[in-house]
C-alpha cells in the first residue's frame, strides 16, 4: 500500500444474525456503523478488505464547510461538530483538528465566486474571512509572493486519513458492534419483497437492514438487484513529501495546487479536480448522465487507461452468490497514479512553496473518487429494495462529511428525527432524467 493504514482486528466469528449490516469499511460506513451501534442495535460491519484501505485513506483529509455545496452544507457544519465530539465519546483519535483552511487566488472572477459563497455562508452562520490583497499576502508570506486576495475559514479543519476509519472501527466494537475485513459481500436475499439477508463469502447473516456504502463498488452492486445507480469514478492522483520544519499553512489551497500537513509533518499534494476518466462498461452506460460534468471540467478530466477495466469495479456482468466475485479478486482497489499528474503536481508545489523543495517524495498513489452527476451523494432507502440503504457517490466529498453521513443513515434506519434534512440526498432524484429511466428506486 503506498499508504500507511492503522491495523484494525478483526471480530473472531461472523454473526448468524443481525439488527444491521453495514456493507464497506471506508468512513461513511464506519460512522454508519458506529451510530446504530450507539443506539443499541447489533451491528456488523463488512468490509471485502481492510478498514478504510481505499479513497478514505487516499483523500487530503479536508473537513471544510468553505465553498460546499448549499445542499451539503449543513451536514458539512455539523459534521464538524461530530468529529469533534467523536473523540470525547470514544476515547478513540482521528487527528481531527480546526486548523483552519486558507485559500489564496490572482483570478479575479475565483475571487468573486468566493465573495458571493461568503454572502451565502453569512446567512447560514458560517465564519469565513474574505482577505484583501495585503492580508492574503501577509498570511501567505510562505509563498514569498503577493496575491489579490483569499479566504481563511476559521471553523474548518483536518482529519488524518490513515487514522480516522479505523478509530471508528475500534469505536464500533467497544459500543459491541463487530467488524469483519477479508470479507466481501456477494449479495442480498430478500423475503416478500424485504431485503432479509446479507450474504458474504464467509456465510450469510440474517437481517432486516442493510447499509451499502461500497464506494466506487456501490454501482456495480446496486446492478446485481437490478437498480441503476449512476455514478462515475475517476481516478485522482496525489503524493506525500518528507516533514518540512518551514512554517507552512497547514492546510492550503490554490488553483495550481493543494498542500496539508500531515500528522508526521510532512505534507500531502493533490491537484483540485484532476483526474483520469478510465472507460469501463458502466462508464458509457452512464455516459448521458455525465455529460454535462465532464463537458464542465474538460480542462482537468482527462482520458484514462485500463485501470478501471483490470480493477473490475464498474462491471455489469452478474455475481453469483456462491461463487467468488470481482469484490474477491481486487481486495483493494490500488490504481496506479497518473505519473505526468504527480510529476506537475510537485513542480506545482515547490513554485508555490519553495521551501518544500528540501523534502523528499515519500509516497505517491491513486484513488477512485466515486460521483453522482450532480456531485451529490445518494442517501437514502431504495424503493426497488426496502431495508436497503444506499449511501455512495459522495463525489470526493465524503471524508469530511462522513460523521454526519453516518449519523444521517442510522437516523433513516431508526426512523429517528434526521439530523439534516434528507430530501437533497435521496435516490429518487436520479429516477428520470431527460424523460430516459436511468434508475429504477
Amino acid at each position: 500500500m503506498p499508504v500507511p493504514l492503522v491495523h484494525v482486528e478483526t471480530s473472531p466469528t461472523l454473526p448468524g444474525h443481525a439488527d444491521a449490516v453495514v456493507i464497506g469499511g471506508g468512513i461513511v460506513g464506519v460512522f454508519a456503523a458506529y451510530y446504530l451501534a450507539r443506539r443499541g442495535l447489533a451491528v456488523a460491519l463488512i468490509e471485502k478488505g481492510r478498514i478504510g484501505a481505499e479513497q478514505s485513506s487516499r483523500n487530503w483529509g479536508w473537513c471544510r464547510q468553505q465553498n460546499r455545496d448549499a445542499r451539503e452544507l449543513p451536514m458539512a457544519t455539523l459534521s464538524l461538530d461530530l468529529w469533534e465530539r467523536f473523540t470525547s465519546d470514544s476515547g478513540e483519535a482521528t487527528g481531527f483538528s480546526r486548523c483552519g483552511l486558507f485559500y489564496l487566488s490572482n483570478d479575479d472572477a475565483e475571487l468573486a465566486g468566493w465573495a458571493r459563497w461568503g454572502e451565502f455562508a453569512k446567512t447560514a452562520g458560517i465564519t469565513t474571512h474574505m482577505l484583501d490583497s495585503r492580508q492574503a499576502s501577509e498570511r501567505g508570506a510562505a509563498t514569498g509572493r503577493s496575491w489579490k486576495g483569499g479566504v481563511f475559514s476559521p471553523t474548518d479543519g483536518t482529519a488524518s486519513p490513515a487514522d480516522a476509519a479505523p478509530a471508528v472501527a475500534r469505536a464500533i466494537m467497544k459500543q459491541g458492534g463487530t467488524v469483519h475485513q477479508m470479507c466481501a459481500v456477494r449479495g442480498v436475499e430478500t423475503s416478500a419483497g424485504r431485503l432479509s439477508a446479507v450474504v458474504t463469502e464467509r456465510g450469510t447473516i440474517r437481517t432486516p437492514l442493510a447499509v451499502l456504502s461500497a464506494g466506487a463498488w456501490a454501482s456495480s452492486f446496486c446492478h446485481q438487484i437490478g437498480v441503476a445507480l449512476p455514478i462515475a469514478s475517476i481516478r485522482s492522483s496525489a503524493l506525500a513529501l518528507s516533514p518540512s520544519n518551514a512554517p507552512l499553512p497547514p492546510a492550503l489551497h490554490t488553483a495550481g495546487v493543494s498542500i496539508t500537513k500531515r500528522g508526521d509533518g510532512g505534507h500531502t499534494l493533490a491537484i483540485s479536480g484532476r483526474g483520469r476518466v478510465d472507460p469501463t462498461l458502466q462508464q458509457l452506460r452512464f455516459a448521458p448522465q455525465f455529460l454535462p460534468m465532464f463537458v464542465k471540467r474538460w480542462r482537468n478530466l482527462l482520458p484514462g487507461g485500463l485501470e478501471g477495466l483490470r480493477a473490475g469495479h464498474e462491471t455489469l456482468g452478474r455475481w453469483r452468490l456462491d461463487e467468488p466475485t470481482p469484490m474477491e479478486c481486487t481486495r483493494i482497489l490500488d490504481p496506479k497514479p497518473d505519473q505526468a499528474t504527480i510529476r506537475l503536481t510537485h513542480a506545482r508545489a515547490i513554485e508555490l512553496l519553495p521551501a518544500l523543495k528540501r523534502s523528499q517524495v515519500t509516497a505517491t498513489w491513486a484513488g477512485y473518487i466515486d460521483s453522482t452527476p450532480d456531485g451529490v451523494p445518494v442517501i437514502g432507502e431504495l424503493g426497488a429494495l426496502p431495508g436497503l440503504i444506499v449511501a455512495a457517490g459522495f463525489s470526493g466529498h465524503g471524508f469530511g462529511i462522513g460523521p454526519g453521513a453516518g449519523h444521517l443513515i442510522a437516523d433513516l434506519a431508526t426512523a429517528a428525527t434526521p439530523i439534516v434534512d434528507a430530501k437533497p440526498y435521496a435516490p429518487e432524484r436520479f429516477a428520470r432524467r431527460g424523460g430516459t429511466k436511468v434508475a429504477d428506486f
